[in-house]
């Protein structure tokens, strides 16, 4: 039997770690995860109210997937430290978090389990973007299979290509500090493609459409925008002068985008458009997301503002490709994701990735090396096509899986997703309805309006009646006066 002298003495004690580094790194986690309920408040927001707590629901139920799905393999899949010879995916050496107590490397002040744990809520973040798909006409249950398997054989060989030190990617050289490939175009791609499975909402119940709730798509944007600030500058993995510079980029590269598109829709509208607003920071974050921690200050200025001309001309997309985006997913997550890798290629320089005293790389042009903007076209082409074709393929075959299909009927999409697949409201006005049965106001709201109407009947009868005779009256004293009624022209008037 082990004694607890034997237990005090193991490995997991012996192993010394950074306090603040491990806090900084459970903070970070815990504001990623923070994301999610923005992610829910903002496509809540821009749908509309019949579809409104589906879209919260999904978003929430997203994450317990991937949290399940990271504990179980995910995480060893993407991340396996055994793996080193291995190119494409990781092995299941750490399934079920097995063997990731102790460090990851000799070099690290951490246990793999706070980095395994940080490395999680990036998956979730990942697969919440993506369920914004099933907008107002996709069926729940099939969307969690869904995300459950595209994050096994998808988002974990994407992730290990870029992140892990056995990835063709990581090993290529290619820059891409926060996830701007794994996570951004692959949430977009991925999301394009399970929308054009799902085929277009209802053309009849569009008209005029408009966001239901703009001060939920604000709140949104800004949980997000909170959150994001950690999702950037915690990927140094440490507090580090790397992780401040990242913190700022993010900043810059969201006011510019934000201003940039605002004023866009404000040139074809004459409007300050709050939703073009909130859609211009998404996508200045979204392009900060490979480059916070690569690039300079001036070049995320630069950044925003060709983030927010690029995405919002973007948003016209779906409509050449007859792909209903509801979101507009691709638009702000994947065209935005692309301009942030391209401009590591651009404005990377080798003293900023170097501000954490770990990374050595020779940066992008304006460090003089030209040859890395083919490296980062080769792996955004590779993650867009990896993603394309394999989510194809998990949705042309759960198409023909009994009670997996994909969309819901045409007259639960009438209905609402609330009503259909909840079976519970954002906005409940029928309860409302119970209430005021139950309290008897119904009953005597109408008897009153009987009787008021009633009422109004009678008196408009008498006054029809007083008022032909008036007027009878004074016709008969104009005549006799010969004095020219008010409602005649008078000669004078001419």
């Amino acid at each position: 039997m082990e004694t607890m002298e034997s237990r005090s003495t193991g490995p997991l004690t012996t192993e010394i770690y950074d306090g603040p580094t491990v806090a900084f790194m459970i903070l970070g986690a815990a504001l990623v995860f923070f994301m999610v309920p923005g992610l829910g408040f903002l496509y809540s927001g821009l749908a509309r109210r019949k579809s409104a707590l589906a879209l919260i629901w999904v978003v929430l139920m997203a994450t317990l997937v991937g949290i399940l799905q990271w504990y179980f393999w995910g995480y060893s899949l993407a991340f396996s430290k055994s793996a080193t010879n291995n190119k494409f995916i990781g092995n299941l050496d750490s399934f079920g978090f097995r063997n990731v107590y102790g460090k990851k490397s000799d070099g690290d002040v951490y246990p793999e389990l706070a980095y395994a744990t940080f490395q999680m809520m990036f998956s979730c973040v990942n697969l919440s973007i993506i369920a914004g798909a099933t907008a107002e006409r996709g069926r729940l249950l099939p969307h969690m299979v869904f995300l459950f398997i595209l994050a096994t054989i998808v988002y974990c060989p994407v992730t290990y290509w870029i992140w892990s030190p056995g990835g063709w990617a990581y090993q290529w050289g290619v820059l891409d500090w926060a996830g701007g490939g794994n996570i951004e175009i692959l949430s977009a791609v991925s999301g394009f493609v399970y929308s054009w499975f799902l085929g277009k909402r209802n053309e009849k119940l569009l008209i005029n459409f408009r966001p239901h709730n703009v001060s939920l798509v604000t709140l949104g944007t800004s949980i997000l925008w909170f959150g994001w600030l950690l999702f950037n500058s915690a990927s140094s993995l440490s507090p580090n002068l790397r992780s401040v510079y990242a913190f700022m980029n993010t900043c810059l590269s969201a006011i510019t985008g934000g201003m940039t598109w605002c004023l866009l829709d404000y040139r074809s509208e004459r409007k300050w458009s709050t939703v073009g607003l909130c859609s211009g920071i998404i996508s200045g974050l979204v392009a900060a997301t490979p480059s916070s921690g690569c690039i300079t200050l001036y070049g995320s200025l630069i950044q925003g503002i060709v983030a927010g001309i690029v995405c919002n001309f973007a948003t016209k997309l779906k409509y050449y490709a007859k792909v209903d985006d509801a979101m507009d997913i691709l638009a702000e997550h994947g065209v935005a994701g692309i301009i942030g890798l391209i401009f590591n290629a651009l404005f990377a320089a080798d003293w900023v990735i170097g501000m954490d005293g770990v990374s050595e790389h020779e940066g992008g042009w304006i460090s003089h090396n030209y040859k890395q903007m083919y490296k980062q076209i080769a792996y955004i082409a590779a993650s867009i096509g990896y993603t394309a074709v394999v989510t194809a393929i998990i949705c042309f075959v759960l198409g023909y899986i009994p009670g997996m299909t994909l969309r819901i009927s045409d007259e639960a999409e009438e209905r609402g997703m609330d009503e259909d697949q909840i079976g519970e409201f954002a906005y409940d006005y029928v309860e409302v309805r119970r209430d005021y049965y139950l309290w008897g106001v119904e009953e005597d709201s109408q008897q009153s309006t009987v009787n008021h109407r009633s009422t109004d009947t009678r008196s408009t009868v008498d006054h029809s009646s007083s008022t032909n005779s008036s007027l009878d009256g004074n016709e008969e004293m104009a005549r006799s006066e010969k004095i020219t009624p008010s409602h005649q022209e008078k000669p004078s008037d001419r």
